[in-house]
């Protein structure tokens, strides 16, 4: 034993943290001259982080997001948007 722990880390994943790690990346991808909604598609289609600027930490906010947990949330709300 060496006395070192693993370390475990905490993935976003309500609702409110989703929010502002992707609005977070949008106003990067913006702030880089970027199709902010473009590139996020790209990534949520693709999973290719390269879609997402490195720019004020935005490819490693959006890395700690389940991508199918996004979709299902992003679908989710434009479904139910007005009930």
């Amino acid at each position: 034993m060496t006395g070192m722990e693993t370390q475990t880390f905490k993935v976003p994943d309500d609702k409110e943290t989703m929010r502002h790690i992707l609005r977070s990346v949008f106003d990067a991808l913006n702030e880089k001259g970027y199709n902010p909604i473009n590139q996020i598609v790209g990534y949520l289609l693709t999973e290719d982080p390269t879609y997402i600027t490195n720019y004020g930490s935005a490819r490693s906010m959006i890395c700690k997001i389940d991508r199918d947990e996004l979709m299902q949330v992003l679908v989710r709300e434009y479904l139910f948007k007005d009930q």
